[in-house]
């Protein structure tokens, strides 16, 4: 049949749009391979931990060691690690003993990929597991995307069998801090003394105790089931105390932070409340003077200390007066 000129082009076009469709169904066929690969890949890990986890059933396991990536205990700001948890696989659940409640709590199992599951609602993913212990690395997980720049924790494990009859221990003694850790709070400390920007938390916050009838304090303490998202850590990371001064000079009330070094002298940091730029160097002047002389006068000063060593710490302190 004769083609006409204009019958040309439009042949050509179909040609075109005939191998789009088959490349471009080609790719969809390997998009479509691809994540049916990676969903096999995904079940088949899952599996693998689970006769992993499998051949630890009914094993009791206690927790001996967690560590950061650097492999201490401890953070710059003085916020410790502690191991706590003992633990015991069952088929897809965890018994975990529950120090707060004294007593094991029963927790699903929910298995992922890569070795990663959730077990007592934290994301964990499993590191090895030998005759005697095993490792986990907690995962920080939003919308169950892992977020890999934040720090990693390490969670060591140890049977009780293990740690009875080969170690020939106790958890405690398995439990203390390291000699890095040791290491690490002392050289801390040091420049604490002579920076005091470089102040960090005391796991034994500082204690004040009251010299008069006059003036009260009450620190602050997170509830055990506390709902509002408080933490017991809290308790020693940000030490808040309520201190009451009567027969004072005037009425007042500020909020304030304050350092006290290894020695339990108290000094002024700066205030929480706002403050309009007129009255500022007036209203810091004022809680100076309230620092130094009714809370050096009044207290007596027992320094924050972690792992029984002194040192500089920060203190957040409200402080109200009444002339009665």
């Amino acid at each position: 049949m004769h083609k006409t000129p204009f019958a040309l082009p439009t042949i050509r076009n179909l040609s075109i749009l005939v191998i789009f469709l088959l490349l471009f169904a080609g790719k969809c066929n390997r998009g479509y391979r691809k994540i049916a690969e990676e969903k096999e890949r995904k079940e088949q890990e899952a599996n693998h931990t689970k006769k992993l986890l499998a051949s630890i059933q009914g094993i009791g396991y206690t927790e001996v060691k967690r560590t950061f990536d650097n492999g201490l205990s401890f953070s710059p700001v003085g916020f410790q690690l502690v191991p706590e948890w003992r633990i015991t696989f069952a088929k897809d659940s965890v018994n975990i003993f529950s120090p707060k409640k004294n007593k094991f709590l029963n927790a699903p199992v929910v298995f992922d990929h890569d070795s990663i599951f959730n077990v007592a609602w934290a994301w964990l993913k499993l590191r090895y597991i030998k005759k005697d212990s095993i490792q986990f690395m907690v995962l920080h997980v939003n919308d169950r995307v892992i977020d890999d720049e934040k720090v990693h924790v390490y969670m060591t494990f140890y049977t009780n069998d293990y740690i009875k009859n080969i170690l020939h221990s106790d958890t405690n003694q398995l439990r203390r801090p390291s000699r890095r850790d040791t290491e690490y709070v002392k050289a801390k400390t040091l420049l604490a003394s002579r920076v005091a920007d470089s102040a960090f938390a005391g796991t034994q916050p500082v204690v004040l105790k009251s010299k008069s009838p006059f003036v009260t304090v009450r620190k602050e303490v997170t509830p055990m089931d506390d709902v509002n998202g408080g933490k017991s850590y809290d308790d020693y990371l940000s030490p808040t105390y309520n201190i009451a001064i009567h027969h004072a000079y005037q009425d007042f009330y500020y909020s304030y932070t304050a350092f006290v070094d290894e020695k339990g002298k108290i000094t002024f940091r700066k205030s929480l409340d706002v403050m309009m730029p007129e009255f500022k160097d007036r209203l810091i002047a004022t809680m100076k003077a309230i620092t130094d002389g009714y809370l050096m006068r009044y207290f007596d000063v027992i320094p924050g200390k972690t792992l029984g060593i002194p040192h500089n710490s920060i203190i957040f302190l409200n402080v109200a007066g009444y002339k009665k």
